[in-house]
């Protein structure tokens, strides 16, 4: 084998490489614009009853 042909070999591996990383990136980019919002606007359900500030007191 030449010189010439490793580094053909080495640079396609290398695009094939790329071309698999961003096939991956717009999957994840696909599912992310699919997957549901949370149920309160947009906001996570586990912490939108959270009141920023001050809380009253607790009743004893």
């Amino acid at each position: 084998m030449t010189v010439t042909f490793i580094k053909r070999q080495k640079e396609r591996a290398r695009q094939q490489r790329n071309q698999d990383k961003d096939a991956r990136r717009e999957e994840r980019k696909r599912l992310k614009a699919e997957r549901p919002k949370g149920e309160v606007g947009g906001l996570d359900p586990d912490i939108a009853h959270i009141i920023p500030g001050p809380q009253p007191p607790l009743e004893e």
